[in-house]
Parts: C-alpha cells; structure tokens; sequence
C-alpha cells in the first residue's frame, strides 16, 4: 500500500455499496428490498464518517437493471431501504449514484471508468476529487479512486487487491466502521 500520512477529510466521501454497506454472496446481485441486508455497523459507519466529510456519495454498478432481473424502481426502492437505514442510526447519504449498464457495453459511468465521479462534481459543485476518499472492497472501486485521484480505502479481506495492486491501495480496514472508527484518531 502507499505510504500515507493521513486519509483527507472535510472533502468527499465516495462509497461502493455492495460488500461496504450490504452483504452480497460473490456473483449474486440483491434484487428486491427484501433482500437487502445491511453490514452490521455499516449505516452507523456512514452517520460517523458525516461528522468528517462535506459530502458522502455511494457509486455502485448495478448491472443486473440493464440484465433485466429487476426494475429501475425496484432498485430506487432498495436505495431508498439503504438511506433509510443509514437515517435510523443518525446520517444521511447525499446522493447514490447507480450505473445500470452492462459491463460488455462501454459505459463512462461504470466503475472502473470515473463518470459517476464527475457526475458528483457536476451536481455538487463543492466536491473536489483530489480531496475525497474512495471506500470499496474490490480492485475497481479502488482503479476508480485512483482514476478520479482519490485517496483509497480497501473494506474487507480481500488481500490479493493489495499484494497485487499495492500502488492502488493508500489504506485498509476489515470493515466500514473501523474505517469510519480511525477518523477520530487522526
């Protein structure tokens, strides 16, 4: 990994959905609201991390609209379930944004690619991308922290991200929360 003094805060926070806020087996995809199931300590986490950035965004992709196994309203709904709960603990999330594109399709909004990062800076005239954190756990989200020159942050135990990729990876943590615990300790 880098060799970081600090993770930047009072700027923004850009954050993968799936395996960060909610479990997900590998290949599957949550389809309904019924099947959402949020990490333990993880909508706690986001209420942390509003105490240290201007801004908190999630950036997931969700190709499994564009494979039609649900609707643009069923995910809308799970989104919704996801705020809500990030809203019961005490934070807000200020925007999700979503690419439901195919991976086989180009797209500049799908992760690695950095569209739904501009995105955010369009709508948000305040962020600025050198000063956010990308928080994920797979090696696109942290190619695209690197891509919209974030800092990154790897969630979970996926260890051959780092090994293989160090230059990619500023910081580690097992989960959200001891992630969102450490910005105290800054």
């Amino acid at each position: 990994m880098t060799d970081c003094c600090h993770i930047k805060t009072g700027g923004s926070l850009f954050l993968d959905r799936d395996g960060v806020l909610n479990k997900i087996g590998e290949g599957e995809f949550v389809t309904s609201p019924d099947q959402l199931e949020m990490i333990d300590g993880a909508a706690e986490a986001v209420a942390l991390c509003n105490r240290f950035f201007k801004y908190v965004f999630v950036v997931t992709n969700q190709q499994c609209v564009g494979e039609g196994l649900l609707s643009s309203e069923t995910l809308d709904s799970i989104h919704i379930k996801i705020m809500n709960a990030v809203e019961a603990a005490g934070g807000h999330i200020d925007h999700i944004y979503a690419c439901t594109d195919v991976k086989e399709d180009y797209s500049l909004d799908r992760k690695p690619n950095i569209g739904m990062a501009l995105r955010a800076r369009r709508d948000f005239p305040g962020v600025k991308l050198r000063n956010s954190v990308m928080v994920g756990d797979s090696y696109i989200d942290m190619l695209f922290g690197r891509r919209s020159k974030m800092q990154t942050v790897l969630i979970g135990s996926k260890s051959n991200v780092a090994e293989l990729n160090p230059h990619i990876v500023h910081f580690r943590y097992p989960t959200l929360l001891e992630f969102a615990k450490s910005l105290s300790n800054e």
